[in-house]
């Protein structure tokens, strides 16, 4: 006997730009195999965008299209609501508006999930709908339902991604051409890897607020975007960069989770890794995550991190899970943070002081005998174990003597000692510009 067909979930998207027109273009064209496997329809029936003349182009006769986004909310048929506008400010509103008229909601606006998630959620579990956001990290990756769902089985220990594509992309570039970071960035904008105010991505705030979601989906603790520690690249030189080379590592903007007995590592930052890990060598605007679980060992995901397609992708698989499980208890759901509600840990998220690293620092001293003994007496007072120095051969430097560059590679330190260690050398006469300092990264 056959199944009786059931009804198609009705669909409505606010923001049709490129990716909600990427959404759109998927669930058109894939249409019969996304029923195959969702076990009924998935409709776009409505359609908010401000530019509603784009927007009917787009989707022709196949939805209706208003420039009011609490049309969409208020419309009875609606049974999940896509918001796409991104931002902390009018989607956050849409978004609660959305749950209280009782309406499921994906979105992919990591910058919303990462500050306000915790809100949202609680708002969500009380009215009984599903908040699904593969696509606010790492777009096209599924790197959400591989932490919630695939490695479900396993006390994730750590978590360490490449989940901005425009600062790797910048990387990529600085190291293959030797150029510092100015210069690439505006190759960046001009070639559209790089917004016209980049301040996000190269400052780290949307890799860190990335990190903060995957923090909460590994670990099972709340949102704590305003505990991370944020670093972006702009300092970063192409010196430090062929220096690391030499060495034997790349550089890369990591967001990083890692799981200690006193609390949670949650810290993005420029990172040296050896350049045998397989993340070392993603390229370009690609993104990858690296996950290590107790039972499974280091897991790698890689892919496209944004553009429209790859991140419809992870729209609308979002939607097939809510169009399997629309009609089930809520008690039958994964739970939006992987972990039930009422078994949230307290783990604090550690200030980056206590947090222990290797380190790269880079020295521009005076070439003068008994430089080297003076740092590396201030690195032993704190307790600082030296992995390996490099001293370069010595430059003259018009009208200032000799000048070098020392190049010291420590083991694992807490960050806190390291600073101490820092400005007393930074102190020294000998020591005539400010001293990099970069943290390194084995991920073994």
């Amino acid at each position: 006997m056959s199944q009786p067909q059931l009804r198609p979930v009705k669909v409505g998207l606010l923001g049709i730009g490129t990716v909600g027109g990427g959404t759109f273009t998927v669930l058109q064209r894939n249409q019969e195999e996304i029923r195959r496997r969702a076990g009924r329809g998935i409709e776009i029936a409505m359609v908010a965008d401000l530019n509603t003349e784009r927007a009917k182009e787009l989707v022709g006769n196949a939805a209706q299209v208003v420039a009011d986004a609490s049309a969409v909310i208020a419309n009875p048929e609606i049974d999940v609501v896509v918001e796409l506008i991104g931002g902390y400010g009018i989607a956050k509103k849409l978004v609660l508006d959305a749950i209280a008229a009782g309406k499921h909601v994906v979105t992919a606006n990591k910058a919303l999930l990462a500050v306000h998630g915790t809100e949202i959620f609680a708002a969500a579990r009380a009215k009984g709908v599903m908040v699904a956001f593969e696509a606010a990290v790492a777009g096209g990756i599924p790197i959400i339902k591989a932490l919630r769902e695939g490695l479900t089985a396993n006390q994730i220990q750590w978590v360490a991604g490449i989940i901005n594509g425009t600062t790797n992309f910048i990387l990529s570039e600085m190291r293959d051409k030797g150029l510092d970071f100015d210069v690439v960035l505006k190759e960046a904008q001009r070639l559209g890897y790089a917004e016209a105010d980049p301040t996000f991505d190269i400052e780290g705030v949307d890799a860190a607020h990335k990190a903060t979601i995957m923090s909460a989906i590994a670990f099972g603790v709340p949102v704590q975007f305003d505990k991370a520690h944020v670093e972006g690249i702009t300092k970063l030189s192409a010196t430090d960069i062929k220096y690391a080379e030499q060495l034997g590592y790349r550089i890369k903007l990591l967001g990083i989770a890692r799981r200690q007995n006193n609390g949670i590592e949650l810290r993005t930052h420029p990172t040296l890794v050896p350049m045998r890990r397989l993340i070392a060598n993603v390229e370009g605007a690609m993104n990858a995550v690296m996950v290590q679980g107790d039972a499974v060992g280091t897991t790698m995901y890689y892919g496209k991190g944004a553009g429209s397609e790859p991140t419809a992708s992870a729209v609308v698989a979002d939607l097939v899970d809510i169009a399997r499980l629309i009609d089930a208890a809520p008690a039958a759901r994964v739970p939006y943070l992987a972990f039930q509600p009422d078994s949230m840990s307290t783990l604090p998220i550690l200030p980056i002081e206590q947090v222990v690293t290797a380190f790269y620092l880079r020295l521009r001293v005076a070439d003068k005998a008994g430089v080297l003994a003076k740092i590396t007496g201030i690195l032993a007072e704190q307790g600082i174990s030296i992995d390996a120095v490099i001293q370069r051969e010595a430059d003259e430097v018009s009208g200032e003597g000799n000048q070098t560059d020392l190049i010291i590679l420590t083991h694992d330190t807490k960050e806190g000692a390291m600073n101490q260690a820092v400005a007393a050398m930074q102190a020294l006469p000998t020591v005539l510009a400010p001293i990099v300092k970069l943290r390194k990264e084995e991920l073994a």
